[in-house]
């Protein structure tokens, strides 16, 4: 824990927890979304099946993405030296990650536009390989908020800091760095299975559940390597290592009620699971936002006082949260509700197919 020289104000801390909700809402949101676009070409074995996986999430997919483009956005604006440092100094991987999303949602929106299946085959391994991109990435990315990314403050600016060295990429796949974006891809895997015999009935169904009982052996495993991996490079106190035995406990439950067919508590664990995994996350990076000194310093030269804006501004962004939010819980609520039921080849009619 980093001693601060000024203490943040409760709207800094406000902040950065909406900024912490709004990234656990993206992660268990779209966490499953991406394991499911990852699963497409591998669990639907003919035009139907494929249809009906990428209907479980059609209603859904860009409603979910909505909750990083608010992050970033709230980012932005509460904490503009966090925003400012982090697109300067790791530029190149969250373009890879804009590349992922551009190529996910460029499949979902033209999958349909010609009846030929080798073009809708190529479009769902576009969705793959574009969900999987943006899960690794983003793991890795965490993994390296845990460690601490080396800032210093900017020679030409009193208010901005820098990554170094910059730039800085190939220093993000550190061993660490990259068991933690494996370990987000198969939990996404687990999840995003779990959704889909949630949401499916017939062959997609058993095969999903299936494939969760596999995921989750994976995801088990990786997942307590990462855990137990992070302690060596991060200690933790005795909150973070309650986070940890729940956050265990929610992935073995998962694969319990998966195993008993009980597919909403089993989807539901895996989202506690994500929801403890990323609370101790960021409760890691509080108050220095994932960054250490480059200097070896205890302190870090950017942190939620050192990044935050004016009080001003935070005060009108706190009247307009209060005003939003709950618009925007009511209509992704709604969503879910209107497509709440099952699916099955047998709702895909030949010529909806053929169309598609």
């Amino acid at each position: 824990m980093i001693a601060l020289a000024i203490e943040p104000t409760v709207l800094q801390t406000l902040w950065f927890i909406l900024i912490a909700v709004l990234w656990i809402g993206y992660l268990v949101l779209e966490g499953f979304d991406y394991g499911v676009a990852m699963l497409i070409p591998f669990l639907g074995r003919n035009d139907k099946e494929k249809r009906v996986i990428v209907n479980t999430i059609g209603p859904v997919w860009d409603g979910n993405q909505v909750w990083l483009l608010t992050a970033g956005g709230a980012t932005f604006a509460a904490f503009p030296g966090w925003y400012a440092t982090l697109f300067s100094g790791l530029y190149l991987p969250l373009f890879l990650v804009l590349v992922g999303l551009i190529i996910r949602g460029i499949a979902f929106e033209y999958r349909s536009k010609h009846p030929e299946a080798k073009w809708r085959n190529s479009f769902d391994w576009m969705a793959s390989i574009g969900s999987f991109i943006v899960a690794l990435v983003f793991g890795v990315g965490f993994a390296n908020f845990i460690i601490g990314l080396p800032v210093a403050p900017d020679t030409t600016s009193s208010f901005l800091y820098v990554v170094t060295p910059s730039p800085y990429f190939w220093q993000l796949f550190s061993w660490f760095g990259l068991l933690g974006g494996v370990t987000l891809v198969a939990l996404f895997l687990f999840h995003g299975s779990l959704y889909l015999a949630l949401k499916t009935k017939g062959e997609v169904h058993d095969r999903a559940r299936a494939f969760a009982e596999k995921a989750g052996f994976v995801a088990i495993g990786l997942g307590a390597v990462f855990l137990l991996a992070q302690q060596f490079v991060h200690p933790t106190d005795v909150l973070g290592w309650g986070l940890l035995v729940l956050s265990a406990a929610g992935l073995l439950a998962a694969w319990w009620f998966n195993k008993q067919d009980r597919n909403g508590l089993a989807f539901i664990s895996t989202a506690v699971t994500i929801l403890f995994v990323a609370i101790g996350i960021f409760l890691t990076m509080w108050p220095g936002l994932g960054f250490k000194d480059a200097a070896g310093a205890v302190d870090s030269p950017l942190n939620v006082v050192t990044a935050a804006s004016t009080e001003g501004t935070l005060t009108v962004m706190t009247v307009a949260a209060v005003i939003f939010v709950p618009i925007v819980l009511a209509y992704t609520s709604w969503t879910y509700w209107v497509f709440r039921r099952r699916l099955g080849v047998e709702n895909m009619p030949d010529e909806v197919v053929a169309a598609a």
